[in-house]
């Protein structure tokens, strides 16, 4: 079985790796109460809520190899403080990546 795709970028105060594998997109699904198809759609459209960019944010931390305690202690600290909408870019490329396996680029095909 191939491994879910996954998206590097700086958080807090190293480059590291999101990743929402099947499990961490169920777990997405539960924690937000929305399914994956909905959720990616809002998130598109900018329809989101505060709560859904952190568990994104944090899910993905796991996925990419952080521990679950490591992971809400990033989002505490780095993401949650954030202003919206710098939070909503961090979270954006993490739906991206789990809904076409890569982040989009504005203008390239």
């Amino acid at each position: 079985m191939r491994e879910a795709p996954s998206h590097r970028q700086f958080f807090g105060d190293a480059e590291r790796d999101f990743r929402l594998n099947a499990d961490l997109v169920t777990e997405l699904e539960r924690k937000t109460g929305a399914g994956i198809g909905g959720l990616s759609r809002r998130m598109f459209a900018g329809e989101f809520k505060h709560q859904e960019l952190l568990e994104l944010v944090r899910l993905g931390l796991i996925g990419g190899g952080e521990s679950p305690a490591v992971a809400a202690s990033l989002v505490a600290v780095y993401a949650a403080p954030l202003p919206i909408m710098d939070l909503y870019a961090l979270a954006l490329p993490v739906i991206e990546t789990v809904m076409f396996g890569h982040v989009q680029k504005e203008g390239v095909e």
